[in-house]
C-alpha cells in the first residue's frame, strides 16, 4: 500500500471546504494532506488508521487529523461485499491554519483553537461527543459566506473546549513527520500498515526498506524510539481492540485475526500494552 498525496487546494473560493461524502465504502487509500481534516462519522463503522494509531470509528463521532499527517478509513468487510446494501457516509471539512488571514488564529482570542490544531498534529477522537455538535456540522453543508464562517468557528470553539478526547498517533511518530522527510518511512509504514495481521518479520521490512536486518533495527529504532518488534504489537494489538469491541470473534479469534500466533503470546503482549487482559479489557466496555 503506497502512501498518496491527495491534493485539496482547491476550495472553490472559499476559505475551506466542505463536502459530504457518501458512497458504500470509505475510499481505502492511505493517505496525506498539507490541510487540517475535521471528519464527522455520520454512517458505517471499521478501522481508523492515524499515523500509528488503530482506532475504531462508529456513526457520530468526530476526529481531527493534523497536517501532513498520514491516516485511511477502512470499513469492515461487509461493506464490500456484494449486494451489501451499506452506507458509508461522513462530512470532511479542509482547511488550512492560515484560512482566515496569516495571524487569525494567533490573536490572544483565538489562541486556544491553535493549540486545538497542535494537538490535532497527533490526531484527535473526540468522546462523548454531543449530538448538536454533529447536528452544527451538518448544517454547515447549508451554509454559505459569513454564516458559514461563524458557524465553523463556533464549531472549533467546542472542540477546543471539549475535555474529552484521545490522541491517536504517538509521540514517535510524529517526531520521525517532524524531523524527516523521508520517502523510505512512508514505504515502511505503508508497508506494516497493509500486513501487520500477517506474518511479518524484522527481514521482511528490511527487504521493503532496502536495508539490511541490524542496520534497519538501529534506524526504526531511532526513528520510531521503539522496538520494530514493540511497534508492531502495538499496532496488532490496537486492531484487537477493536475486533473485541466488535464482538464478532471470541478472544482466540481475536488473536489470530491481529497477526499473533499463539494465544499465549497475544495475552502477554495485551497486558504488556494495555496494562489489563483481553477479558478484563472486554468487562471494563460492557459495564
Amino acid at each position: 500500500m503506497k502512501l498518496h498525496f491527495l491534493d485539496r487546494s482547491n476550495l472553490n473560493n472559499s476559505s475551506f471546504s466542505t463536502k459530504v461524502n457518501e458512497y458504500p465504502n470509505f475510499l481505502k487509500v492511505w493517505h496525506y494532506h498539507p490541510e487540517i481534516e475535521l471528519v464527522v462519522v455520520l454512517k458505517s463503522q471499521g478501522t481508523c488508521f492515524v499515523g500509528d494509531g488503530v482506532e475504531k470509528f462508529e456513526e457520530n463521532e468526530i476526529v481531527l487529523i493534523g497536517e501532513n499527517l498520514p491516516h485511511m478509513w477502512l470499513n469492515d468487510d461487509e461493506y464490500f461485499q456484494e449486494n451489501a446494501n451499506l452506507v458509508a457516509k461522513a462530512i470532511a471539512i479542509h482547511f488550512n491554519r492560515k484560512c482566515l488571514g496569516s495571524t487569525f488564529f494567533e490573536t490572544p482570542e483565538m489562541i486556544h483553537l491553535s493549540e486545538l490544531f497542535d494537538r490535532a498534529r497527533f490526531g484527535i477522537k473526540f468522546l462523548k461527543v454531543d449530538k448538536k455538535l454533529i447536528k452544527d456540522v451538518q448544517g454547515m453543508t447549508e451554509k454559505v459566506g459569513f454564516d458559514k464562517t461563524m458557524a465553523f468557528l463556533n464549531i472549533l470553539n467546542k472542540l477546543a473546549k471539549h475535555k474529552s478526547y484521545k490522541l491517536l498517533a504517538s509521540q514517535g511518530y510524529v517526531n520521525t513527520l517532524r524531523n524527516a522527510e523521508n520517502k523510505t518511512l512512508d514505504t515502511i509504514h505503508a508497508y506494516i500498515f497493509n500486513n501487520f495481521n500477517k506474518s511479518i518479520s524484522l527481514e521482511d521490512v528490511a527487504k521493503v526498506a532496502n536495508m539490511n536486518t541490524s542496520a534497519f533495527s538501529r534506524f526504526f529504532k531511532r526513528v520510531n524510539r521503539k522496538t520494530f518488534s514493540r511497534y508492531l504489537a502495538e499496532i496488532r494489538i490496537g486492531y484487537a481492540c477493536k475486533l473485541l469491541l466488535e464482538n464478532k470473534y471470541n478472544i482466540a479469534g481475536v488473536c489470530y485475526e491481529s497477526g499473533f500466533h499463539n494465544i499465549s503470546n497475544f495475552n502477554r503482549q495485551f497486558k504488556l500494552i494495555m496494562n489489563k487482559t483481553p477479558s478484563s479489557y472486554l468487562k471494563e466496555y460492557k459495564k
